[in-house]
């Protein structure tokens, strides 16, 4: 029997990669042997806790502050050991992270074919998303199966040279995590939370942490949630804060002590869909979350000059307003009071996928493998 081997190492991976992982455990073709990185930590291992994932390898490179280069060798030292002893039929990686990037680069050198789900975004800016523009590129050089989330991302490959027949559209695998965790209905652990979902309010949900808003732009974002905290009294603003210090010292001085401001720990996923489904707009930095939002119909606010998920962009549900301190409060403001506008964004329609993901994913790799035929591209008829 094949020997499948996820390798993830940061909550967004665990997010996308549950459901294949579920998905190998419950396949009569595949052995599936999780390994994980632990670039994060609590974050990561709170999502394989919710569904219950139990890794196979622990590396658990996770230190405090450390860089992107340290990320990188630890990485790939500790894969070097683990496929010498152990040598899969095939890898997975997901999406951008420096563990995705490396565990290619490792399982590549081991002559290893990569599997990289979430295959061709492309915001067409090298720093921007950084490091993650040059990472999702350098292992599309390396993959020898790309699973495009969606025709856009399949397209961005053909443009690359990278052969037809080696790209399957499966749609995004977050979607089937998405619709999987949000009939969970988790509980807060936080108190405020659950008292704030029986109030009613609406909520402006806020996440940020990307490494190219940090410093100026990320302050100019504290101190426009200090505006909309200020110009209405009667809206909940609810920001996660990242763990990392540098977003913290940014963001947290100019929101101190505001009354409509409820500022917790990073929530864990279960809690974080149930915050989500619970909100009103979301105003983000974050990639993952202009996917999952547009699923349950909030309109998603991008603090970003470029996205490399233009597709609910065109469909009208998400709207980049950059990182500017008076277009962030402007933009909100407008959300909050224009129903038509609202009911636009709303209800377009979500082009990320349909929660049949990890299935196409199972049937590709099986096709990779020559032991079946895949199936149907996401976005195409049932029929074809």
């Amino acid at each position: 029997m094949p020997v499948i081997m996820p390798i993830y190492g940061t909550r967004p991976e665990a997010i996308k990669m549950a459901p294949i992982v579920e998905a190998l455990k419950d396949s009569e073709t595949f052995e599936c042997v999780v390994t994980v990185t632990g670039q994060h930590r609590a974050m990561l291992d709170q999502v394989n806790e919710l569904f219950g994932i139990v890794p196979d390898h622990d590396l658990n490179i996770i230190q405090q502050r450390q860089s992107l280069n340290s990320i990188m060798t630890k990485t790939i030292d500790g894969l070097d050991r683990l496929f010498d002893s152990s040598k899969p039929d095939a890898v997975i990686v997901q999406g951008d992270t420096t563990t995705s990037t490396a565990a290619a680069i490792a399982a590549f050198y081991h002559g290893i074919p990569v599997v990289h789900v979430e295959a061709g975004l492309r915001s067409g800016n090298l720093l921007s998303p950084f490091p993650e523009e040059a990472n999702r590129k350098i292992t599309s050089q390396i993959a020898s199966l790309h699973l495009a989330p969606t025709s856009t991302s399949k397209a961005n490959l053909l443009a690359e040279n990278i052969a037809e027949e080696d790209i399957a559209v499966t749609g995004n695998t977050v979607i089937d995590a998405l619709l999987e965790t949000v009939e969970k209905q988790v509980p807060f652990t936080d108190p405020q939370l659950e008292e704030l979902a029986a109030s009613g309010k609406r909520i402006l949900l806020v996440t940020t942490h990307r490494r190219e808003n940090q410093g100026d732009a990320m302050r100019g974002v504290g101190r426009a949630l200090a505006r909309i905290a200020d110009s209405e009294p009667g809206l909940a603003i609810v920001l996660p804060v990242h763990k990392n210090p540098a977003v913290r010292e940014a963001v947290l001085p100019a929101i101190e002590g505001k009354s409509n401001v409820i500022v917790t720990e990073p929530l864990a996923y279960g809690q974080f869909t149930r915050l989500l489904a619970l909100s009103h707009i979301v105003l983000t930095d974050s990639g993952g979350v202009q996917e999952e939002a547009p699923s349950l119909g909030k309109p998603v606010l991008v603090m970003r000059e470029n996205t490399e998920r233009p597709e609910a962009v065109f469909a009208g549900t998400v709207s980049l307003i950059g990182t500017d301190e008076r277009r962030i409060f402007d933009e909100v403001i407008r959300l909050l009071h224009s129903e038509s506008q609202f009911e636009a964004m709303a209800n377009a329609v979500n082009p990320y996928g349909d929660g049949s993901a990890a299935q196409r994913t199972i049937a590709a790799l099986e096709c990779l493998l020559g032991l079946g035929e895949r199936l149907p591209d996401f976005g195409l008829p049932t029929s074809e």
